[in-house]
């Protein structure tokens, strides 16, 4: 497993919600140091740098999901059975930053004519506020950034957007008996996303964007929870909506229906996250016109001159037990990491 120290001790680190951040900041900035990398801002997120002039970027996270019964091995240990490396967070994202690094180890840096620059943020499991931090430092990306997501080691050059809802449905408790001396939160819920839903099905869902391997814009209603009892009206229902949005006017069509319902059931509204959906031309570096369906950091970041490109490890297991990647996948990676570093930076 020499081969892999890196991924290792990576793996060993629980930052299940950024439990050990600090530590594994710490070991990343110690790495890059033996490199000449500079640190630029560290505090529970990481810049560091090489070179005057950086034309590209990487970015990873370093927060994991929580973990579920019924792995078969330790999610804190890099386990290798027959070809295949299983850990926490092996797949999305502590694989993208391990292959990162031993990219970096296999470079001379005195052979390049422009400078790296490496982002490990925290926090990109639940809301994202690592690369909001970022962002909010008025920080300049380089030209071409590359995002270590798992990809299956195919570049994506688009995603899609992102619409999340909260919503707080009153009603008035009174016993099952005698209904009519209550409100149903519960019921105007039901009422609110039956509606939603036939709105959905023929305004939103008929548009088709072939960019995208699903094509349309989808609606999940990923959380129910209102009533108290079997036997009582319903005076609280909360509800948890999300859309995956292929055009940006689906985003404002969306919520101009939400507010309509919104009045028509008595029904408080929280925007959890907006995204506007990305495709950006990198035809200099890729041919590729794939996309994402999932959301990444990258959709964050909306510098014109910056080229975003998605680029990670296989087989894609994030979130799932038993999280695992190929140990060709890895191989690969490594060497299309080196490939677009002196492809840029030469």
């Amino acid at each position: 497993m020499e081969k892999y120290k890196i991924l290792k001790d990576l793996i060993a680190f629980d930052t299940i919600k950024d439990k050990e951040n600090k530590l594994i900041i710490e070991y990343i900035e110690s790495y890059l140091k033996k490199y000449g990398f500079k640190t630029e801002c560290k505090n529970k997120y990481l810049i560091m740098s090489i070179g005057k002039e950086q034309k590209i970027g990487f970015l990873g996270h370093t927060d994991t999901v929580e973990y579920t019964k019924g792995w078969k091995t330790n999610p804190f240990e890099l386990i290798k059975i027959d070809d295949k490396l299983y850990g926490l967070g092996v797949c999305d994202m502590k694989g993208g930053i391990a292959t990162m690094l031993e990219a970096i180890s296999q470079i001379n840096f005195n052979d390049l004519k422009y400078g790296i620059k490496l982002y490990f943020t925290y926090d990109e499991e639940i809301c994202f506020n690592g690369i909001y931090d970022i962002i909010k430092s008025k920080e300049i990306f380089p030209e071409i950034m590359i995002f270590g997501e798992p990809t299956n080691n195919q570049i994506l050059i688009g995603s899609k957007g992102l619409l999340e809802y909260k919503l707080y449905f009153k009603g008035k408790k009174a016993h099952s008996s005698n209904p009519e001396k209550g409100k149903s939160a519960n019921l105007n819920a039901i009422k609110f996303i039956f509606e939603l839903n036939e709105f959905y099905e023929n305004k939103i869902k008929q548009f088709k964007e072939d960019k995208y391997e699903i094509s349309y814009t989808t609606m999940n209603v990923g959380l129910i929870n209102g009533g108290s009892a079997i036997n009582s009206v319903s005076a609280e229902c909360n509800v948890s909506i999300d859309f995956r949005i292929v055009i940006e006017e689906h985003i404002k069509i969306i919520k101009e229906k939400i507010e309509e319902l919104a009045q028509k059931y008595e029904c408080k509204i929280n925007i959890i996250e907006e995204v506007e959906p990305f495709f950006n031309d990198v035809s200099v570096i890729t041919s590729s016109i794939k996309t994402a369906n999932f959301i990444t950091e990258a959709s964050f970041i909306k510098q014109n001159n910056v080229r975003k490109i998605i680029l990670g490890l296989g087989e894609i297991t994030a979130h799932e037990i038993d999280e695992n990647i190929t140990e060709e996948s890895y191989d690969m990676l490594i060497k299309q990491y080196k490939e677009l570093i002196l492809k840029i930076c030469k």
